[in-house]
């Protein structure tokens, strides 16, 4: 029995960076959870979920999947891989602007780019969806949404680890961005993952 938990014991360098998932640290109005990872994307994989809510009201949700491979990965240039999905409201008016596939994946750029988490081999998209309703439901007003899909490849320290926590409290930055949310005044401190619970 105890060699059997050894062998399916997950690798050291994978275990760590699932410990410093959970403890990234993100703002109050972000709800994060731990959610079934994809099985057969790496031989490895851990996953999150996030909504935020303002005054009751989710304006953005969110994934993010931490992807491990022990042989590393050609198309990865890494043996991790992160794996991100943003989707917030914004004003209908913003998807006619042709800049905001652009600004989309800058504030991607620039969370990473804040949280000093260095990656290589960025990928991804940024789609503009605007909802329109007829017949029964033509009083409702229009929606519009952005949506991020993202993946990239987090560079080890100088331990030659990999500090998941920068790139997740990153993803976070993102989602807050997207929901509209002002940046967080220097010298305040984020609160700790919460699960489990949604009281606020």
């Amino acid at each position: 029995m105890g060699a059997r938990k050894q062998v399916d014991a997950p690798p050291a360098e994978f275990a760590e960076a699932v410990s410093q998932l959970r403890g990234a640290r993100f703002r109050p109005e972000v709800f994060v959870e731990e959610m079934p990872a994809p099985q057969r994307i790496a031989p490895h994989a851990a996953a999150v979920s996030a909504d935020v809510t303002v005054d009751g009201d989710d304006v953005a949700t969110g994934r993010l999947v931490i992807l491990y491979d022990p042989d590393g990965n050609d198309a990865w240039q890494s043996t991790f891989r992160c794996v991100a999905y943003v989707r917030a409201a914004v004003e209908p008016e913003m998807v006619t602007d042709a800049l905001l596939g652009g600004v989309g994946w800058t504030w991607l750029m620039e969370a990473l780019a804040d949280r000093g988490a260095d990656f290589l081999a960025p990928s991804g998209t940024v789609t503009r969806v605007v909802s329109e309703s007829f017949g029964g439901m033509a009083d409702d007003d229009a929606t519009a949404e952005i949506e991020i899909r993202a993946s990239w490849s987090p560079v080890p320290g100088p331990g030659g680890n990999v500090d998941v926590t920068r790139h997740a409290e990153a993803w976070g930055e993102v989602l807050c961005t997207a929901a509209g949310l002002p940046p967080v005044p220097p010298g305040v401190v984020a609160m700790p993952t919460r699960r489990g619970q949604r009281g606020r």
